[in-house]
């Protein structure tokens, strides 16, 4: 597949892409760019209709912009691409290939790849008639005569544009549908003619909203004055009428007092915001602020009266004691600063449904005006990542509560594996029967199968006759799918095996009629391929890996699973052969779907999930552009079909321009009940990022995040001029340096580089790469993603109603554009992954990446909702949560080395922002004085000494003070966070687990990768199948050996044999020294008390460890100490237990 000649270094060539389109029939079609631009090209908007009734002023009102409807010829264009498997990358043609199906079963859904048609009425084709939304043929002659795509394009060429079956010429007048009604008028677009796709687009959203944002400006004038009355909107709201002369007829008895004259109608809906900060009560959080201000003296005291009174007799333990004690000091001030400010958030969906999607003067018809949302999903080994858990989280955001031509999924399969396609396929299929069944009975969750796992009652709250009938069949058909999602494996691997059995006897063969006489034949090779359900090769990995086929070398892969939908409502029918349910009522349309797997090839770096994610934010740009972004992993679905609506509210609120992301905290299932290993990190989530929600915004943590696509640009805020300073405060930049000479659609896309011009678009490819269509598509998503301007304080908003207009049509140059920007080419000597999109050069590239957003001035928000936003699993496992916090912990390492340091951001972060990050760096190093702290009692046990000269009244008032002073601090969290005292006591314990085991082991692996180069690799997290076996928790009780584990041990070991050691020294001794002893013993407590889970995990499921250990391990530390006692006896002791010597 060579097409192209560029270098990879090379991105100022403009892209060469060839097609190549292989029919049913078996034959290719190849067309050029510029026969694809002149046949296939997007909606040209020559003209649109306006329907403007008449007012009582004799006025038009806010006029709805009519697009006529796309000719067949190009929703044929579209169906054809949505069936079509597209393939390219470096120096390869793109191509285009006709999937007769996806599937082994029947695809049932019109907008999945692969829906047939009529067959094709032409002699000699078995090509099938393309269909629409509702599977009806797409016909272009009047005749109705049968005809595919390629056909029809065939008789236009060659044919003259002469219908095959009637003879006539091809009207191109009768391919409109829309016919114009009375009280309707023509007026002309702005001229289109030399723009790109995304240039008409915004072209379109401006001049169809420029009448629209002048009367939007006024109403919103006049509801904040209350002076003007407002005719047309007090006609729209209200049920007056008009009288002659349009003077107002008020209702019998309906008097207006007021002296504004205006109705109360109007008086009574002032401008409400869409969320609401709540703040924490001052009864809790003042004491908590005191509390930390008291922790602080008592701490700076302590610490001079230790430095001030060594132990003389032990200087060796009290320094090592004190060095310790200093860091953790230091270590909780860094943690405990960025809690001074937590806030809540509450959001108004009622808000959020009156602004957007209700009639109104500024939106007659009520359609959606809320801006597209793209959801990414990413998945790289389905051995390891379950392609049935991935299904539920793809089937949980089709159904998800946003409108479904505003919505689009990709799903980015770094595997290249055609489990991961067909399951996708699967997914796709069952999701038209399953997703009108939630809208149907509004179900939660819409994850099938959470929802069938549900141990409450599931006709609570329902009222439809027909909801156990329907769920019925629904959970049939569920079963069944996940009997086909599980049997993939077996069916791709017998279809391959029966085509490349096929394809040998077909080389035999030939090599027979070919063969020379008396020749010596060499063993036949034939590679063993992976084959799809069609019949041809699958481009991606193959089982056996081949040239061109493994995971690190295959081209990159487009799939449109599921078609955009219709622009308007399409509800179903009742029960059919096709329709088991009754969905008349109710949408069937499904989101946009599509299958991603970026191109890999030998010697580029690939840059693991964050490569992963820049290849779709760059392919989800060419081909639906939504402003916003929310990404999840493949084990992360939604829990709350509302949540996207919660985190919209945010960003669409007053203020939201300068918004980022909006981070949802992650909430887990399959969990064991006592929470073991702290896998629900409820402290991190409930507390920590509640806290920065008061500063800047909490920390990007991988999965669950609602990104602003141009944040992920590189772009710097609006208004970012007058940015935070690093103390506080506001620092004011010069107004009059604002150039208003750049375009109104580039004023806001202003890049750091230089503060008193906006950012040159020239400079945009050297910064995005040379695809034309991706730059052009920037001021499009900015504008889109704007606030609503309903307000006089918002400022840099769009007018009401601009994204109420349809969308354009897929075409095949769209998909071929969208094949080569995730090319493993197309990020040479561009900023991808440097400034622009996820960041690359660290194993937490999520971190990182929302470090750099806050280091710009961007602000995030944190959304609790009530019902949780997503769940998804974590592992229970003690190994493989060591290794996942061993992974986080080298994130943070790199993070401390590299110039994403804390210490090295700009004055635009606030500094409590700065000493969170900074904690975020710093906190592995942590391990090294945790674990000399953990040896010192066990080290005082033994040479009999203590950290302090004796257990005097200070030491033990300033430990007492620090204690309570902690314990009180902790009620404080647990009262505005709302979790509970044992979550907050297991984070405690897995603290000092992980930081004596994989904060230990990651500091020393970023040491190595800094001093040495040494790259370090990480173990990907096995996700739960959700397979039932006996015990749902059988995974807590594995054990799996891992070089983590022998810090711990070691601990637990020596404390242990030094309590033992502790006690028959002090009891034999001649003047036993009890203050020392129950120092070093209440620490060595305190240690293991700490370690106890960790113990439990090494002792695997209860009742399986026999008896004997117990008895052997108590029995070994019996021994040892009293060999200890006798290698070093009491002063003034000559033996053990009076007469008694050993032989």
């Amino acid at each position: 597949m060579a097409g192209r000649n560029s270098q990879p270094g090379r991105t100022s060539d403009p892209l060469n892409v060839n097609y190549s389109r292989r029919t049913s029939s078996g034959r290719y079609v190849n067309l050029s760019r510029d026969s694809l631009d002149s046949e296939m090209s997007g909606v040209e908007f020559s003209e649109y209709m306006v329907h403007i009734p008449p007012t009582p002023d004799n006025q038009p009102m806010d006029p709805t912009m009519r697009i006529d409807p796309p000719p067949i010829s190009q929703r044929v264009e579209e169906q054809y691409v949505s069936s079509s498997l597209f393939t390219g990358g470096f120096n390869s043609v793109t191509r285009a290939h006709l999937m007769d199906k996806v599937i082994e079963s029947e695809t049932n859904h019109p907008q999945m790849a692969g829906a047939k048609g009529s067959s094709c009425a032409i002699q000699g084709c078995d090509g099938n008639v393309m269909s629409d939304e509702r599977g009806k043929d797409l016909l272009p002659c009047e005749c109705d005569f049968k005809i595919c795509r390629d056909c029809f394009i065939d008789s236009v060429r060659t044919g003259a544009g002469i219908c095959p079956g009637c003879k006539e010429p091809y009207k191109n007048d009768d391919l409109s549908e829309n016919s114009m009604g009375p009280g309707t008028q023509l007026m002309s677009l702005p001229s289109t003619v030399g723009m790109s796709k995304m240039e008409r687009r915004l072209s379109l959203m401006k001049s169809t909203n420029r009448s629209t944002n002048m009367r939007s400006q006024s109403v919103m004038m006049r509801s904040q004055t209350a002076v003007d009355f407002d005719h047309t909107r007090w006609l729209f709201e209200t049920k007056g009428t008009y009288g002659y002369g349009n003077a107002i007829w008020p209702k019998d008895g309906d008097q207006k007092d007021d002296e504004s004259g205006e109705p109360p109608e109007l008086l009574n809906k002032p401008w409400r915001p869409l969320t609401r900060k709540l703040k924490i009560p001052a009864a809790i959080i003042s004491p908590y602020r005191l509390l930390i201000f008291i922790r602080m003296v008592v701490l700076a005291l302590f610490l001079q009266w230790r430095i001030s009174n060594p132990n003389e007799d032990a200087r060796w333990l009290w320094l090592m004691s004190i060095v310790c004690e200093l860091w953790f000091a230091f270590s909780w001030l860094l943690d405990q600063l960025p809690k001074l400010c937590p806030v809540n958030r509450a959001t108004d969906l009622n808000v959020l449904k009156e602004k957007f999607e209700t009639p109104g003067p500024t939106n007659p018809t009520g359609k959606s005006d809320l801006p597209g949302i793209d959801i990414f999903v990413s998945t790289a080994d389905p051995e390891k990542e379950p392609p049935l858990v991935t299904s539920n989280t793809i089937l949980s955001i089709l159904a998800t509560d946003y409108p479904v031509e505003k919505l689009a999924c990709y799903v980015s399969d770094d595997g290249g594996a055609l489990l991961t396609f067909e399951a996708m396929a699967e997914a796709a299929s069952f999701a038209n029967l399953w997703v009108p069944f939630c809208r149907k009975h509004n179900i939660e969750p819409r994850n099938p199968e959470s929802y069938f796992a549900l141990k409450k009652d599931p006709f609570k709250n329902k009222v439809r006759s027909d909801f156990v009938k329907d769920r019925r069949r629904v959970k049939r058909e569920y079963d069944e799918f996940k009997v086909r999602i599980n049997g993939l494996p077996d069916s791709i691997r017998r279809r391959s095996d029966a085509y490349n059995a096929r394809e040998e006897i077909k080389a035999m063969k030939h090599r027979r009629d070919t063969a020379v006489e008396d020749e010596v034949l060499e063993p036949l090779k034939v590679s063993k391929a992976t084959w799809m359900a069609d019949g041809t090769h699958w481009p991606g990995t193959w089982m056996v890996s081949g040239p061109e086929h493994s995971r690190g070398d295959h081209a990159g892969i487009i799939q449109v699973m599921l078609k955009p939908p219709s622009d308007d409502p399409l509800n179903g029918t009742k029960p059919d052969d096709n329709s088991p349910l009754d969905f008349s009522e109710f949408d069937i349309r499904l989101p946009m779907l599509v299958y991603v797997s970026r191109e890999k090839r030998p010697g580029y770096d690939h840059n693991k999930k964050a490569g992963a994610m820049n290849a779709l934010v760059r392919g989800s740009a060419i081909m639906s552009n939504g402003p916003f972004i929310l990404n999840l992993d493949c084990d992360h679905y939604i829990y709350n079909s509302q949540a996207i609506r919660e985190g919209m509210c945010f960003m669409m609120d007053r203020g939201g321009d300068r918004i980022c992301y909006v981070q949802f905290p992650q909430r887990f299932e399959g969990i064991d009940p006592s929470d073991r290993y702290a896998n629900h990190n409820t402290v991190f989530f409930d507390v920590n990022m509640r806290a920065l929600d008061g500063l800047q915004g909490p920390v990007y943590v991988g999965t669950g995040c609602l990104f602003r696509r141009t944040a992920l640009y590189g772009f710097d805020p609006p208004r970012s001029k007058d940015h935070t300073s690093c103390c506080f405060g506001r620092r004011k930049k010069n107004a009059n340096a604002t150039i208003t000479s750049a375009p109104e659609e580039h004023r806001a896309l202003r890049m750091g580089d230089s503060e008193d011009e906006e950012m040159n678009p020239s400079l945009f490819s050297k910064r995005f790469g040379n695809s034309n269509f991706l730059i052009d598509s920037i001021p499009v998503a900015e504008f889109q993603g704007r606030p609503l301007a309903d307000h006089p304080a918002v400022k840099n908003g769009r007018p009401p109603g601009a994204l109420t207009i349809p969308r354009e049509l897929l075409d095949a140059s769209t998909v071929a554009e969208a094949i080569s920007v995730i090319s493993c080419w197309y990020e040479d000597k561009t900023e991808w992954g440097n400034r622009v999109g996820w960041i690359y050069g660290s194993v937490t590239e999520d971190v990182v990446t929302g470090y750099r957003m806050h280091n710009r001035g961007w602000r995030s928000i944190y959304c609790v909702t009530k019902r949780d936003a997503f769940r998804g699993t974590a592992p229970i496992n003690l190994t493989d949560r060591l290794h996942q916090v061993l992974r986080w912990a080298t994130g943070s390492v790199e993070i401390f080395f590299s110039r994403n340091n804390a210490f090295l951001a700009s004055p635009k972060m606030k500094i409590l922002q700065r000493i969170a990050y900074l904690n975020v760096g710093i906190y592995p190093f942590t391990s090294f004085f945790l674990i000399v702290y953990c040896f010192l009692p066990a080290l005082s046990l033994f040479s009999g000494q203590f950290i302090v000269q004796s257990l005097d009244v200070t030491f033990l008032v300033y430990l007492l003070t620090i204690t309570l002073t902690l314990c009180a601090l902790a009620i404080l969290e647990i009262k505005w966070s709302g979790i509970n005292l044992e979550e907050w006591w297991r984070n405690e314990q897995f603290w000092l687990i992980g930081g004596t085991s994989a904060h230990f082991a990651a500091v020393i692996q970023g040491l190595l990768k800094v001093i040495a180069g040494i790259e370090i690799s990480f173990t990907l997290t096995s996700k739960s199948s959700g397979d039932e076996n006996d015990d749902e928790y059988a995974d807590l009780y594995i054990i799996r050996w891992s070089s983590l584990m022998i810090p711990p041990i070691t601990i637990m070991i020596t404390n242990l044999i030094a309590i033992a050691v502790g006690f028959s020294r002090t009891i034999y001794s001649t003047i036993p020294q009890w203050s020392r002893l129950l120092g070093g013993v209440f620490f060595s407590f305190w240690v293991l008390a700490h370690l106890y889970p960790f113990a439990k995990g090494l002792m695997g499921r209860r009742g399986r460890t026999p008896t004997i250990v117990f008895v052997w391990s108590g029995l070994i530390a019996i021994t040892i100490s009293l060999l200890w006692v006798a290698i070093s006896p009491p002063a003034g002791a000559s033996g053990i237990g009076g007469s008694f010597q050993f032989p």
